[in-house]
């Protein structure tokens, strides 16, 4: 093992009290040693729960605090052995309760790119009785303490004059309103309890993403590494602007350095909507990409679908090498991490029949589920995912459950935006057996007829003329062989509970049984749906093993069946 400092004269508190030892450093653990001779204490790195430094009478102490509770107190240290840190690696100040001041530092390719082991977080107790940051009732030594470094070192800014500024900003994760100045090298975001300081080598990417027929715009700045927040990581900084807020911005760089190093990139006055002067500013100082909308479009001609994604409502952005999710939680997803995609029957009670759900699973088995799209929004998802060549699971061979609206009630008439599944194929040849000597005379069908048919599926497909009749029950019957389609926890739910509904309420409608099956499922916790979604996980598996050898129905055969039923 690589050797790293030794402090000599260094005693551990409850070790003999004045005899001094040895203390050495090592890359995976810290060692100290009794001079003249003993075992040594050793803490192994991964066992070390925090570490914390402060000056004691006549010395320094090193207090190393392991996961276990143990506390090892090392006294002895001088002070020409104290650590230095610039403040001009801090990317985050806060002030936690009214005595404690937290500095965060960065880690991305420009600090601790290269090295195993860096310094994340320096926390200092400051207590009322301090009298070095005098304060007073309603501003207390603490944060007198954490003014005095942001004015001395100008946490976050590093020395560098601001190129501009962008006041009052609201920004959806992490949450809160902010200042955000571009700086030469950076971007800062100061809000009035957290500092961020983010160097344009962790942008990777952004996005301008408007929202359909809404006052506001999105701006994702995504990091790699990302920022964090106590114990929480923010890979993507989700800004939200006025969409016809218009700003003039003048950018203080002098034109020596424009045309030097910026030219063809910046200019120094903008004048403009405020999300395209900030991302065109933005792009020129780091260098990153910006991503728009592509060429999808929602039935309301906006560039994303209303959605749900773990019970947060939100938006989802089909875009064109991705799906972006937002506000929160935000998800990227690129189309190349995308194993499948599955259209579902939305399990939410009776108002499954104008929504639908739509799961995506990645290669690394995790899964999405976008839940709650409007059922006209289907037509224009499938075609944008058949467009990018995305594989569609078994899209034809979705069962009528109790609970779960039946096809036909899924199922739009063509002008109505149409539908992701149609496998009533057994309910039509029953319907065609059984009326086969009506097919003849439904060639002339009165207005009351027609509207019986519309009312049926079955009685429509059975009055079509025999050649095309039979056309259809070879296209919708259905393979005996198929494995049968994985069942979501919530089925695995109502077959458990249905019948203990009708026994506490007698009588009630099969439709209400749907619907109270919905309405428990919604309200229940994670933990109580845990036993169920389990299920589902290992059905889910059985049917991924059983579907690899067996060809699945074209999904083209839906839209193929719409336009037959407007014959």
């Amino acid at each position: 093992m690589t050797d790293g400092p030794s402090f000599n004269n260094i005693s551990l508190g409850g070790r003999g009290g004045t005899n001094p030892g040895q203390l050495k450093i090592y890359l995976g653990k810290i060692s100290w040693k009794k001079l003249g001779g003993g075992k040594a204490v050793e803490v192994d790195k991964v066992d070390i729960a925090g570490v914390t430094w402060m000056k004691v009478p006549r010395t320094n102490q090193l207090g190393v605090r392991t996961k276990d509770g143990l506390y090892y107190k090392f006294t002895g240290f001088r002070d020409q052995q104290a650590f230095e840190v610039s403040l001009a690696d801090v990317s985050q100040t806060q002030l936690q309760g009214k005595n404690d001041v937290i500095l965060e530092f960065h880690v991305d390719d420009t600090t601790g790119a290269n090295e195993k082991d860096s310094l994340m977080e320096i926390s200092f107790h400051i207590p009322n009785s301090n009298t070095q940051f005098v304060g007073d009732e309603n501003h207390p030594p603490a944060q007198v303490f954490r003014d005095k470094i942001m004015s001395m070192a100008d946490v976050g800014a590093g020395g560098e004059e601001a190129v501009v500024t962008f006041e009052g900003i609201a920004i959806l994760t992490p949450r809160g309103r902010y200042s955000v100045e571009l700086h030469l090298s950076f971007l800062r975001l100061q809000g009035q309890a957290n500092d961020f300081k983010i160097q344009y080598s962790s942008v990777v990417r952004l996005f301008l993403l408007p929202k359909s027929n809404q006052p506001h715009t999105f701006v994702v700045v995504t990091l790699d590494p990302p920022i964090r927040k106590g114990q929480t990581l923010y890979p993507h900084i989700v800004l939200q602007f006025e969409t016809d807020y218009v700003v003039q911005s003048e950018l203080l760089m002098s034109e020596e350095l424009l045309n030097t190093k910026y030219k063809d990139k910046l200019e120094l006055s903008y004048k403009g909507l405020i999300h395209e002067v900030f991302t065109t500013i933005l792009r020129g100082l780091s260098g990153a990409k910006i991503t728009k909308p592509g060429k999808f479009r929602s039935a309301q001609d906006g560039y994303a679908v209303k959605s749900s994604l773990k019970a947060e409502d939100g938006v989802l952005y089909p875009l064109e090498k991705s799906f972006f999710f937002l506000p929160k939680p935000p998800t990227l997803i690129l189309h190349e991490e995308i194993d499948y995609v599955e259209f579902e029957r939305h399990a939410a009670g009776g108002s499954n029949m104008h929504y639908f759900d739509l799961l995506i699973r990645l290669k690394t088995e995790q899964e999405h589920l976008f839940r709650n799209i409007q059922r006209n929004e289907y037509h224009n998802l499938f075609d944008f995912i058949s467009g990018k060549g995305l594989k569609i699971m078994n899209l034809g061979d979705m069962k009528t459950t109790d609970g779960v609206a039946a096809d036909s009630d899924f199922v739009a008439d063509k002008d109505d935006g149409g539908s992701p599944t149609d496998d009533s194929g057994e309910e039509d040849s029953d319907a065609s057996e059984s009326g086969g000597e009506k097919e003849k005379p439904a060639k002339k069908e009165s207005k009351k007829e027609s509207s019986s048919v519309k009312a049926s599926t079955s009685k429509k497909k059975s009055r079509d003329g025999d050649e095309d009749g039979k056309k259809k029950k070879q296209k919708k019957k259905k393979d005996p062989n198929a494995p049968k389609r994985a069942m979501s926890g919530f089925i695995f739910f109502s077959q458990m509970e249905r019948e203990n509904i009708k026994k506490s309420n007698p009588g009630i409608a099969f439709t209400d049984v749907g619907r109270v099956l919905g309405e428990r499922w919604k309200k229940m916790s994670v933990e109580e749906r845990e036993p169920y979604e389990s299920k589902a996980r290992a059905d889910k598996k059985r049917y991924k093993d059983e579907i690899s050898g067996y060809k699945n129905p074209k999904p083209m055969d839906i839209d193929s069946g719409n336009e037959s039923d407007s014959a």
